[in-house]
């Protein structure tokens, strides 16, 4: 199997990176592209509700949990002590789509966009020390670096640039 093209969204806190990467997930998707996402969080989360049936076995010890509908199905893995897996793992656990969007793992060495916002916690520009960040996306003029910049919210052609450099093709869906 040949592995899926990636390209990645970093930034600090509050830098426009999940709006981002909703906006962007919507444009490929219009474009008729199958787009899966990957979100890294720094912070202990959880996506069960306190008294569900499926949080009840994760408090039981399951290591990993399966709720299935007619609608969708969502596979909890509970690392229980465990470190956290490392980013090539979950990739290989996604179904073959035409582009994963990643939004965090801004230390990866995957081709990604930076996001800044005047409002992001920290400001220091990631670029200048991470070779993988291959363009600006910001609220405000950058005028630190000959990378190519685009306006935070031109979502279409952010998309251009990203189906460019990761080689996307026509959609196929």
């Amino acid at each position: 199997m040949t592995a899926p093209k990636i390209f990645g969204i970093a930034g600090w806190k509050n830098s426009g990176k999940t709006g981002l990467a909703v906006r962007l997930v919507t444009e490929f998707t219009r474009r008729g592209y199958k787009i899966s996402t990957i979100k890294h969080a720094h912070h202990d989360f959880d996506i069960d509700k306190v008294g569900a049936d499926s949080y009840r076995h994760r408090q039981a010890g399951a290591h990993e949990v399966t709720i299935v509908s007619g609608t969708r199905y969502a596979i909890m893995h509970e690392l229980r002590g465990a470190p956290e897996p490392e980013f090539e793992e979950i990739l290989a656990r996604l179904a073959p789509c035409d582009l994963v969007l990643i939004e965090g793992y801004k230390r990866e060495a995957i081709p990604k966009i930076e996001a800044r916002r005047l409002e992001a916690a920290n400001r220091e520009p990631l670029a200048p020390s991470d070779p993988h960040i291959c363009a600006i996306a910001a609220d405000h003029a950058v005028t630190d670096t000959a990378l190519p910049f685009f306006d935070l919210d031109d979502t279409g052609a952010i998309a251009d640039f990203i189906a460019d450099i990761v080689g996307l093709g026509e959609a196929r869906h």
